[in-house]
């Protein structure tokens, strides 16, 4: 709805009264060169005032806006032009200045149709629009001459429609630009051309009426103000509020392709038109001007035809060479380049195929490629050449092919080969293919899986596959499926002692020991370190006959490595497929059943059941719990006394940790393995020893001569700085360093003699007294006992319980007892809880003792009341 203070109110008002007046006008009679002029200043004042402010509301569409201003103005220098026309057509001149600012005003308002379409051609496009425009323009004048202008004979002609014929001309030239743009101004475009196409037809006309005198046609006169008219509505129809974005699709190569061929059609039906004329003026030829014209079409024609040509020439040239070098640069890279027919027949073929596979060129000539192939890949690739020769509308899609094939070789080997296929460019119905050779890249991509999948040391798979393997295995629903884990006992040992490179040696034969046990379906795999795998499928038995033979293959004979023999048994655990366990649970299984089997000595099989990961769970939340209690300080000492068995007297106390899970009492033999197995033993002997020694301390200096026995663990002994620990122990409690005495057991002495003898003789060497617990029960005490200044032997409770009841025990303690005195050390008797035993220890001379019988671990509240009692009349 527009309303009155709408700027487009009076120009809807002035276009209205300027139409209705102009067909008053022609009504009335009044001349149509002047009516037409009037109408046509008027429409074009109009024209020019709504594109002015239509470009101002243009603020989406700078170029619009631009476009705009661009026709407002060629309208203004044309409404000019038409201004002075009564004045100029006064005039002798041919040419007059009407004609110099109507050609001046088409030039603008080409410019805004072109700047409307948003498409400026490059400069070698505008000649080419520029050469397409003139032949038009001359191929439509000229059907014009022939149609109504060939009775025209004065000399003037070619002048007077100069004007005109230039106008059309640059009609002609900006038609295409603007129909093949894609700008939302499009419409303001192709209405500047229809102004264009009314004011050249109506300039000809004029020009036309000024040679006959006659004046121009009614018909004429009316084109201008319609076109100015249309082209002042356009500003107001929705483009100003456009987006500066193109959003017309661009138009199509068909539509591009027949705008090319009018030119070509229009000459075709100039040419008709010449030689309609020559037949029906017998033969007389056409002015001048027309045959310059013509003449000029002819030759730029011809000069384009012989562009094309060589154009065409030049491309041939390029696509030659471009094959040449494309096939030179296929072979220099070792690739095969042959050229054959959707039969799959060779035509042509590169040198490079003798160096690949060993042919000669002429003996692959006019020969199938499917003599060549591999039989399982030719059905494939005859459906890829089927589908490449295709109908043209069809093979567009088509496009290159990538063939993947096994070819011969002239030595019979088949080759792993990629090609790919292309059509031609030279025209002919064949397919250019180059074909590389992929033997390397095949060999490194197999070796690539195999190292994924294989372990580098013993040549078998490796656990990423054993574990795939057996996931597959499990899940496929396969019944009398088990897993054995088999663990090399020792082998930690021998890298320590011959080295990695030989341990890897010596892993490489016990893989092929192992591979020998096993069946052939069976998977065999090192599952990492010295511990290897095994998935069979078979029932219980046999799979447990199967882990026995394996521990048979590892200790039936020494390993020979670095020019030595070397022993080793093997830990077996085995576990088998249940409904309710997933692949990795019985993957656990297996290893917990095999830590099982190592925990009680090794060589032998071990089959899991449910309490053995019950076992290891309750280890790791036990693990956790002496962590948080050595934190948290729950533990607690108790003393047992230890007597002089002719005097009664307490000489000394063991200090024995004691713990208080909760409030459950945990016995040591319960928590003191996790702790040395886990290392925690090493922080809670510190904290023993620390807390002891200052108790001790504390008797002896209330003129109690007192001494404190500690026993040690084989991870205390070894962790660094231990004799700083002791050391600094007795310094900050100031016990004496006499009266603390260390215990070690037989066999910490015999496992890491060396390195344990050197710590315990830094020990001695502070003054620290030594002793050698549960003595008895080891096999090289007694080659030790002259290695290490010993200061005492406490006889092992299993001893002393014999005592009064087995005369082999007896006399076993009576000659520990003999050997002690002999070698000057003090004996003490453990496990005391009879009368009888302790009558027999008197009667044999044991030094000491200690046990239930004389004194229970107490507190050191209770030791301070039974250091002052008398324990004569206790016994």
């Amino acid at each position: 709805m527009i309303r009155w203070r709408d700027p487009r109110t009076p120009l809807v008002a002035a276009a209205a009264t300027g139409a209705v007046g102009f067909a008053a006008a022609l009504l009335s009679g009044a001349p149509a060169s002047v009516t037409g002029a009037v109408a046509g200043l008027l429409a074009a004042l109009l024209a020019a005032g709504s594109l002015l402010l239509g470009s101002r509301a243009m603020t989406a569409h700078r170029p619009g806006a631009l476009a705009a201003r661009w026709l407002a103005g060629g309208t203004l220098v044309w409404s000019a032009g038409v201004g002075v026309r009564p004045i100029a057509d006064s005039s002798s001149f041919v040419v007059t200045v009407t004609d110099v600012l109507v050609l001046i005003g088409a030039t603008m308002l080409a410019s805004g149709c072109v700047l409307a379409a948003r498409r400026a051609p490059a400069a070698r496009a505008l000649l080419r629009r520029l050469v397409d425009g003139y032949v038009a323009a001359v191929a439509l004048f000229v059907i014009g001459w022939v149609v109504t202008l060939h009775q025209i004979t004065t000399p003037a002609f070619a002048f007077v429609l100069l004007a005109p014929m230039i106008c059309l001309l640059v009609t002609c030239t900006v038609i295409p630009v603007v129909l093949t743009g894609r700008s939302t101004a499009r419409p303001l475009g192709l209405a500047g051309v229809g102004v264009l196409a009314a004011v050249s037809l109506a300039e000809l006309a004029a020009g036309v009426g000024r040679l006959t005198g006659d004046g121009p046609p009614a018909w004429s006169a009316a084109l201008p103000p319609v076109a100015f008219l249309l082209l002042a509505a356009i500003p107001w129809t929705g483009l100003r509020e456009a987006s500066s974005e193109d959003s017309r699709p661009h138009v199509g190569p068909v539509f591009v392709h027949l705008l090319a061929a009018v030119p070509v059609v229009l000459v075709v039906a100039a040419t008709g038109a010449i030689l309609l004329h020559l037949a029906r003026w017998n033969g007389r030829p056409p002015t001048t001007p027309v045959v310059v014209l013509a003449a000029s079409v002819v030759l730029i024609l011809a000069l384009r035809m012989v562009g094309l040509l060589m154009s065409n020439a030049r491309l041939r040239g390029l696509v030659t060479l471009g094959d040449r070098q494309l096939r030179e640069l296929a072979e220099s890279t070792g690739d095969v380049v042959l050229l054959c027919d959707y039969e799959g027949f060779v035509r042509e073929i590169g040198a490079g195929v003798e160096v690949t596979y060993g042919y000669r060129p002429e003996d692959v000539l006019s020969r199938s490629i499917f003599d060549y192939i591999h039989p399982e890949d030719v059905p494939g690739i005859q459906a890829a050449l089927q589908t490449m020769g295709l109908d043209a509308e069809d093979a567009a899609d088509s496009g290159a092919c990538l063939i993947a094939c096994r070819v011969r070789a002239s030595d019979g080997t088949w080759r792993p080969t990629e090609s790919v296929a292309t059509r031609h460019v030279g025209g002919e119905d064949l397919l250019l293919v180059t074909t590389r050779d992929i033997s390397d890249q095949e060999a490194l991509r197999n070796q690539v899986a195999h190292l994924t999948f294989h372990d580098g040391v013993t040549g078998l798979p490796n656990r990423a596959y054993f574990e795939e393997r057996t996931r597959e295995v499990v899940d496929g629903g396969r019944t009398g499926v088990a897993v054995i884990f088999l663990d090399l006992d020792g082998f930690t040992a021998v890298n320590d002692s011959v080295g990695h490179a030989s341990g890897d040696y010596l892993l490489g034969q016990a893989a092929r020991r192992l591979r020998g046990a096993v069946r052939s379906d069976d998977t065999l795999a090192r599952w990492g370190g010295d511990e290897f795998a095994v998935l069979v499928e078979t029932e219980a038995q046999s799979a447990v006959d199967l882990a026995e033979r394996l521990v048979r293959a590892v200790s039936q004979e020494p390993f020979r490595v670095a020019d030595r023999d070397v022993a080793l048994t093997a830990s077996v655990g085995v576990a088998f497929a249940e409904e309710d366990v997933s692949p990795g649970d019985l993957l656990r299984n297996a290893d917990v059943a095999m830590a099982r089997a190592k925990d009680l000595g090794g060589r032998r099989v071990e089959v899991f059941a449910a309490h053995m990961h019950a076992d290891v769970v309750r280890r790791l939340e036990l693990a956790a719990d002496l962590q948080r209690a050595l934190m948290e300080q729950q533990f607690a000492i108790e003393y047992q006394p230890v007597v002089d068995l002719a005097t009664s007297r307490v000489t000394a106390v063991e200090a024995l940790v004691r713990w208080w899970r909760g409030s459950v009492f945990m016995a040591p033999d319960q928590f003191l393995g996790a702790a040395e197995a886990t290392g925690l033993i090493v922080p809670l002997s510190e904290w023993i020893l620390q807390e002891a020694c200052r108790e001790v301390a504390a008797w002896r200096a209330s003129s109690w001569d007192i001494g404190l026995s500690l026993n040690l663990s084989a991870r205390q002994i070894t962790a660094p700085r231990f004799v700083e620990t002791v050391e600094r122990a007795l310094a900050d409690s100031g016990l004496p360093a006499s009266a603390l005495t260390l215990e070690v057991i037989e066999e910490m002495l015999v496992e890491d003699a060396e390195e344990t003898i050197s710590r315990l003789s830094e020990l001695r060497a502070l003054g620290v007294r030594l002793a050698i617990d549960d003595f008895g029960t080891g096999y090289a005490s007694l080659a030790f006992l002259r290695q290490l200044p010993v200061d005492m032997i406490k006889i092992d409770p299993s001893f002393v319980s014999g005592l009064g009841r087995d005369d082999t025990l007896t006399l076993l303690t009576r000659t520990i007892v003999r050997l002690g005195h002999d070698l000057g050390l003090i004996v003490v008797a453990e496990g005391i809880e009879r009368p009888e035993q302790l009558e027999l220890l008197r009667e044999m001379g044991c030094t000491r003792g200690q046990g239930f019988l004389v004194a229970r671990p107490m507190a050191a509240r209770g030791v301070d009341s039974l250091m002052r009692t008398s324990l004569q009349s206790a016994l």
